[in-house]
């Protein structure tokens, strides 16, 4: 206990130490929620028998370094005095005020009482945090130094908790640092993680790092030395920094490029600060001159910064024996940006209250903001969370220039519906850098994405299928729900009503005389109600008996008053259902992928509007175009092939047939 005791004063005398950096009246603040956590904590113990207090003490020193304000200090001092103690908010806001609540409110675990289960719980807790850290960004700062602490401690859980842990912070919290820039941090969570899920990778990698630590210095004193040798002829100030890098980062290529830690070969590295951005540049140059770049591994971070605001210049060369280095050149400025991120805010002009609004600048926060419309339970919130915000993003231009983010793999379908909702709902076809690009091909970086839209185009089902943002599985859902009286879509399951005949043709305004025109006005026609007997307006839920997951071969029963009910196409209890055959309906998961993929060759008169009419034709089908490319001839005809997807191979016969009936048409054939 006298030890405990002992370490316990030892951290908080060093923590005393560090505060130096505030304002008396700060510091004396700072210490007084010091005092009053401990007593509210007590005798708690951690897991691994030392005083809890040491717990948020060490988070609170974290934050000191990242030069945080002092309310976030004491926010972190007591951020887990409401969780973990009788202490009420009340009590908490007679002695620190409402803002220091709302910040330790916003880390602090909905309780399991209030939530259905476990996984259900953590996900609410979540998606709480994310949605407080879109009014105070501190809170997830004080999150991710409390995960940081927590990660650091974690060998005295059990070893399943533990590697349930370092997989939540692998896919949360370390891309959460990245994207608001905080790069130390995920670099130190991302190894932890590693430590924690594949120890004898981590040990093989970090043993192989400390046994050629020595060689490795000499190699990297001497790349920079003829580095400093070049830059000093030119009159250009720098500090040079040399590495290897970081354990993840070495486990990531081996995983990537299949290959084992002797077949890699860049994990060395070098960074280059320098005062202004145009001696990065001529610092490139320098490097370059002395060290073969290898081709397709530079990247401007500089003209086109991250959306974290992470700037530099990324270079690999090939270094003195054949080695692979990566190099990389920052201004001092940048490098600030660099290791901190959002945090750098608070490096900190401390009475400026304009400082703390600087959150706004970080597209991930404004993103978040919008986000939580799209997503009815925190469950699918959280998936589409980790999917689209936290996964790697490409960058495409629109036709003016302007940038667009959009998570990997995302298709001109995801494009669209970024820019407008009617642009989504219209969309029939798209160009990237002029060239026709099927709907649902995956869109590359850099590209310059153009949406042809027509009033006679619409959402189909199978978009669902390969969409990858929140944004536009939402509005084609939406748009499906309102328009399509026979589908019901909702949980990620699509229910069609049985022996549906299809609806009504709705009457469309004409199209636009502009080849590609944006919809911007749209006639109201009303929503439709899905109904079958005396059952209408329903929701989807999932049979609890059988628990269908995506994937399953699922079976949908109208139960009175409460909707489909999904249950598994094996599951026991559908012999006992009362009426089960007259009361069941077609259901399937959003991602199943029915369609019959089909060609087709057309040549044509020359005239304007022969892509929206096989569209418009295709469509009556219940089929979709994905492709199309149109050329004129040397006798003034059009000729081109096409792509489409059917229900049915009897559906792509009819459209084929209905297609040959445009008058503009000469000749047709399947390819």
């Amino acid at each position: 206990m006298e030890n405990d005791d002992g370490a316990l004063e030892k951290q908080l005398s060093q923590f005393k130490d560090q505060l130096s950096f505030y304002s008396a009246e700060e510091r004396d603040q700072i210490l007084f929620a010091a005092g009053w956590a401990r007593e509210k904590h007590g005798d708690q113990k951690r897991l691994s028998g030392e005083p809890f207090f040491i717990h948020p003490l060490a988070v609170a020193g974290f934050l000191v370094t990242m030069r945080m304000d002092h309310e976030t200090l004491i926010a972190a001092l007591l951020h887990d005095v409401l969780e973990d103690t009788p202490t009420t908010s009340r009590e908490m806001e007679q002695a620190f005020g409402p803002e220091i609540v709302q910040l330790v409110d916003g880390v602090t675990k909905i309780s399991t009482v209030k939530a259905k289960s476990k996984t259900i719980q953590e996900a609410e807790t979540l998606r709480k945090m994310l949605i407080a850290m879109t009014r105070d960004i501190r809170v997830i700062i004080i999150k991710l130094a409390d995960k940081y602490h927590n990660m650091s401690t974690l060998e005295f859980m059990a070893p399943e908790r533990r590697k349930e842990v370092a997989r939540e912070c692998l896919e949360l919290y370390a891309p959460l640092a990245d994207r608001l820039g905080i790069s130390w941090l995920k670099t130190e969570l991302e190894n932890l993680c590693l430590k924690h899920l594949n120890p004898a990778v981590y040990e093989q990698i970090s043993a192989v790092l400390t046994a050629n630590e020595e060689e490795t210095r000499q190699y990297l004193d001497r790349v920079e030395r003829a580095i400093r040798t070049e830059v000093k002829s030119h009159n250009i100030k720098v500090d040079i920094t040399a590495r290897a890098k970081h354990i993840y980062s070495i486990y990531q290529k081996m995983k990537i490029r299949n290959k084992s830690l002797e077949e890699i070969y860049d994990i060395l590295g070098l960074r280059i600060l320098c005062d202004e951005p145009s001696d990065c540049y001529t610092v490139l140059g320098l490097v370059h001159k002395l060290f073969r770049p290898i081709e397709g591994r530079f990247k401007d971070y500089i003209a086109m910064p991250k959306t974290n605001q992470y700037q530099s210049l990324h270079t690999t060369v090939m270094g003195y024996d054949v080695r692979h280095l990566e190099v990389q050149i920052r201004t001092r400025e940048m490098h600030e940006m660099a290791e901190y991120g959002i945090a750098a805010h608070w490096l900190y002009k401390q009475n400026d209250p304009k400082e703390k609004n600087k959150a706004g600048q970080f597209q991930f926060i404004n993103k978040l903001k919008r986000w939580n419309k799209f997503s009815s339970s925190s469950t699918e919130f959280l998936d589409e969370i980790k999917e689209e915000l936290l996964k790697e993003s490409i960058y495409v231009f629109t036709p003016r220039g302007h940038i667009v983010e959009l998570p990997k793999n995302s298709t001109p379908v995801d494009f669209a519906y970024h820019i407008h909702t009617d642009v989504g709902n219209h969309c029939m076809g798209a160009k990237a850098d002029g060239t026709i690009l099927p709907l649902n091909r995956p869109l590359q970086n850099t590209q310059v994405v153009e949406i042809l839209t027509s009033p006679n185009a619409q959402p189909g089902v199978n978009w669902l299928r390969f969409v990858k943002t929140g944004k536009a599985r939402y509005r084609i859902r939406q748009w499906l729900n309102s328009h399509e009286e026979n589908l019901l879509l909702d949980k990620n399951i699509i229910a069609k009503k049985p022996s549906a005949s299809a609806p009504a043709e709705k009457k469309l305004p004409e199209a636009s005389k502009e080849e590609g025109a944006i919809i911007t006005e749209v006639p109201n026609s009303g929503a439709l109600n899905f109904k079958i007997g005396n059952e209408k307006n329903m929701l989807i839920s999932l049979a609890g008996c059988c628990q269908p997951k995506t994937g399953d071969e699922i079976i949908g029963y109208v139960s009175r008053g409460r909707g489909i009910i999904v249950h598994r196409s094996d599951c026991p209890n559908l012999g006992n259902i009362n009426e089960f055959k007259e009361r069941c309906v077609d259901v399937e998961w959003e991602i199943a992928n029915y369609q019959t993929t089909r060609r087709f060759r057309v040549t044509s008169k020359k005239t304007s509007d022969l892509f929206s009419e096989i569209e418009g034709a295709v469509r009556k089908y219940k089929g979709h175009l994905v492709e199309g490319r149109l050329e004129e001839d040397d006798k003034g005809r059009l000729t081109g092939s096409f792509t489409m997807e059917m229900e049915s191979e009897e559906a792509y016969r009819k459209a084929l047939k209905n297609i040959r009936t445009i008058p503009s048409v000469l000749n047709l054939y399947a390819l």
